[in-house]
């Protein structure tokens, strides 16, 4: 980034942007301070804790040290008993791979208050980073049975129950989803993959009908039409199939093969077709890591 500015109070008007649209911009907020807004910290005020948290969380970024444990100090002088600089701790010991330190501050915080969510996320986190999907996935769950509503982590649940190839609990998660988002057409679409990476002709079934709810809702969804046109033709030619529903199967794949043709027209014809072989490559989820 060019650093046309320069005044402090620029400065400043540009770090509050940067948090009101939740944009990292480490490295530039790391060269801002130490060129700027550093030598006028007295003038920020209140703001100058909130620039505080966001340039140490911008120097773990860039693995700046001396940055973050300036900030981290100042901070910890101004608020020694904040929950909220205790989490900023376990983060520095996160970013210098001091797992077990940083778990122990978490575990601390969250028997102070169980409901902190922020403590709660970062110990997935950490899990995550370390390959520890069990200790993950029950974290997770345990924040979950008190921020049922919070729809980022039913689907990051799901995501690591498929990386575990627990399908069904995957689609458990996918469907306190949809109860929250009946009409997302992204839900749907997932749902259906789950279904169709499971197999079988029950599982097949429940695929197609989620693909097509999913089309329906947005005709430009290339991935839901492609599975209904996949799982339409397996359908009908499937000998549990009854008659009825082979021919629901065949009016499906028609209208989803007529989308996808409207599209290819519309659209950039390499565009498209990058598309079509991504949704191809990845009907089936859960498998990269394993095959």
């Amino acid at each position: 980034m060019e650093k046309q500015t320069k005044h402090w109070e620029d400065v400043r008007d540009l770090f509050r942007n940067w948090r009101e649209e939740n944009c990292r911009q480490s490295e530039d907020v790391v060269d801002l301070w130490k060129e700027v807004l550093a030598n006028h910290f007295s003038k920020l005020g209140d703001e100058g804790w909130l620039v505080l948290e966001q340039v140490f969380i911008a120097a773990l970024d860039c693995h700046s040290m001396e940055v973050a444990n300036f900030c981290l100090s100042k901070l910890n002088q101004e608020f020694p008993d904040s929950m909220r600089v205790k989490r900023l701790k376990a983060m520095k010991y996160e970013a210098l791979e001091r797992y077990e330190d940083a778990l122990d501050i978490l575990d601390l915080i969250i028997k102070k208050d169980e409901t902190n969510a922020a403590s709660r996320k970062r110990k997935v986190t950490i899990y995550k980073s370390q390959g520890m999907i069990i200790e993950a996935i029950k974290e997770l769950t345990d924040y979950l049975r008190i921020f049922m509503a919070d729809q980022e982590a039913w689907m990051e649940l799901s995501d690591l129950y498929i990386s575990q190839q627990e399908w069904n609990k995957a689609a458990f998660c996918v469907e306190e989803l949809m109860l929250h988002s009946p009409f997302n057409h992204l839900y749907l679409q997932r749902y259906a993959e789950i279904k169709y990476t499971q197999g079988g002709y029950e599982n097949l079934e429940i695929a197609r009908s989620y693909y097509a709810q999913a089309a329906k809702l947005n005709p430009n969804n290339v991935r839901a039409l492609y599975g209904l046109l996949l799982t339409s033709v397996h359908m009908a030619s499937n000998s549990k199939c009854p008659s009825q529903k082979k021919k629901e199967s065949i009016k499906l794949s028609e209208w989803a093969t007529n989308q996808l043709s409207q599209l290819q027209s519309s659209n950039n014809s390499k565009l498209f077709s990058s598309q079509i072989l991504e949704g191809m490559g990845n009907l089936q989820i859960g498998y990269d890591s394993k095959n």
